[in-house]
């Protein structure tokens, strides 16, 4: 009877590997908690930067052809200031748009029927629009643009859809939600603005 007693007793090599085997799977579970901890909170933190500084957007449409495409991921930063040539993003009927900005408060915005423009009586250097176009246009040329609102226009001058027309209008400032500086998706057109 006490030889089957003792063959039910772990050995020595037994205990020890028992031991480090619980060992293990504690460690590891304290690693994986520290892991999905850590995971979470850089989550949030990117978040939380997203939301308050650096806004990611989605392109849609084809309003600012060549220089954004369709379904590009694009980056903006709530705290930059903008001057005319920049691209901003605004909110428009519950869309966000995006369209360069061309002129700002108390300059004049006036338009050739070839769809040249010009600030102040000087001609805008665009290098960025591929074909120029009058596009739609139904406000009275020349325009001044009001206190604390910016007139933009897209960069496919004939398919967009800007201040050029009342239904848009001159964008006031509260609307705006920040310049585009950076484009992040697809890789191939990674990179500033």
């Amino acid at each position: 009877m006490e030889q089957e007693i003792k063959r039910d007793l772990p050995t020595l090599s037994q205990l020890t590997a028992e031991v480090k085997r619980i060992r293990y799977q504690r460690n590891f579970r304290k690693t994986l908690v520290s892991t999905f901890s850590s995971l979470l909170v850089v989550a949030a933190i990117a978040v939380l930067i997203s939301m308050l500084f650096l806004p990611v957007l989605r392109v849609t449409g084809s309003s600012m052809t060549p220089t954004l495409q369709n379904d590009q991921m694009v980056i903006c930063n709530k705290n930059a200031n903008f001057e005319s040539g920049d691209i901003i993003a605004f909110y428009y009927n519950n869309k966000i748009l995006l369209k360069r900005v061309i002129a700002t408060s108390g300059q004049w915005v006036n338009m050739d029927p070839d769809g040249t423009v010009y600030v102040n009586d000087e001609v805008l250097d665009e290098p960025y629009v591929r074909t120029k176009a009058f596009g739609e246009c139904d406000i009275q040329l020349p325009y001044q643009v009001p206190d604390n609102r910016i007139f933009v226009m897209g960069d496919h001058r004939a398919a967009s859809i800007d201040s050029r027309t009342r239904t848009v209008g001159c964008i006031a400032e509260e609307y705006i939600i920040g310049k585009v500086v950076f484009r992040i998706w697809p890789m191939d057109s990674f990179g500033a603005v």
